[in-house]
């Protein structure tokens, strides 16, 4: 199920969660790591591809860890972050994407640190301002040369509520520039109720007009996407599989045509679904027709395309053509 298969699907396809950082070419990687001098445990692009793939379903924990490896070769520098974006255009529009929203966290791009300093305050090569700026850049340069339309989410980190309203404010600040949304991902365990800033930012966000989803329900119970949608007032759910075990709330989402942006192939590696891909959550949302879309998630880590997912859906889900069209 490798991304070395040839695209079958040659209708144009929207893609709604895919992230920057998990996006990003290996040779890119490569080139930046002798750039700026950054030693990598891999000399080559095969191995750096078996370094930081998952081939295999393991675990969501698993699967983040590998952003450790060449994150810090990107972070940081603006002329690798605009790469990137540009970069991602480019990838796309070879997918026959013409729409994709890219997610990324503008204080990791900004290599703060993960752990705030004493006083309070988080150190930065680049401020996220500047970060969002040169995505946007990036973006803009990629639209004009290839021909598609792209949007980027702002993320949120669970654990990292002091950077919260320094994502919202950005939000606000360029939704003329091609931000259209906020995202929180992290730890899915946390409970909004005993953290109070991560409501108060997403109540910011809706004050101003932003709009909103979450990542829920991949490794995490039903409540926490209970979470996402009462406290939070979350607009769509990434992924959000575990839904369907609650079917009061699985009949509002419905109801309520809450989108959930579904990630196949990623939910498989991750361990978030079981690997036979038959009895997947994405098969009962086909069936009830809920709001959801296919994507990617994290094609680097997994080495995937848009295609790869769309495989999955149309040989052990039996999606027809006109599935996909309505979906």
């Amino acid at each position: 199920m490798a991304g070395k298969t040839p695209a079958p699907f040659p209708k144009p396809k929207v893609e709604l969660h895919v992230h920057l950082d998990g996006a990003i070419r290996l040779k890119t990687i490569l080139h930046y790591a002798r750039k700026r001098e950054i030693q990598l445990p891999a000399e080559n692009e095969h191995e750096l591809q078996k370094l930081i793939s998952c081939g295999k379903p393991s675990t969501l924990t698993d699967a983040l860890l590998k952003f450790s490896y060449y994150m810090p070769v990107i972070a940081g520098s603006r002329e690798a972050i605009q790469q990137i974006a540009y970069e991602l255009v480019e990838d796309k529009a070879n997918e026959g994407v013409i729409y994709f929203e890219a997610r990324y966290s503008p204080h990791y791009l900004a290599n703060y640190n993960v752990h705030p300093l004493p006083w309070g305050q988080s150190e930065g090569d680049l401020s996220p301002d500047e970060v969002v700026q040169i995505v946007n850049q990036g973006f803009q340069s990629g639209q004009q040369d290839f021909g598609i339309k792209v949007r980027s989410i702002l993320r949120c980190i669970h654990h990292m509520e002091a950077w919260l309203t320094e994502v919202v404010q950005p939000c606000k600040e360029y939704e003329n520039e091609g931000v259209v949304g906020i995202d929180l991902a992290g730890d899915e365990s946390m409970d909004c109720n005993s953290h109070p800033g991560h409501v108060q930012a997403f109540e910011m966000a809706m004050k101003y007009g932003v709009h909103r989803t979450v990542h829920a329900g991949e490794v995490s119970p039903p409540r926490v996407t209970r979470e996402a949608v009462e406290l939070l007032k979350a607009e769509r759910i990434g992924h959000g599989y575990s839904v369907i075990q609650d079917p009061l709330l699985y009949k509002e989402l419905l109801h309520k045509q809450i989108h959930i942006e579904a990630c196949p192939y990623s939910s498989v590696l991750t361990g978030a679904c079981d690997p036979d891909y038959t009895k997947h959550p994405i098969v009962t949302f086909e069936k009830d027709k809920a709001n959801f879309s296919l994507n990617t998630d994290d094609p680097l880590v997994f080495n995937s395309t848009i295609h790869t997912d769309y495989i999955i859906a149309a040989e052990y889900m039996n999606f027809s053509e006109a599935e996909f069209m309505t979906m």
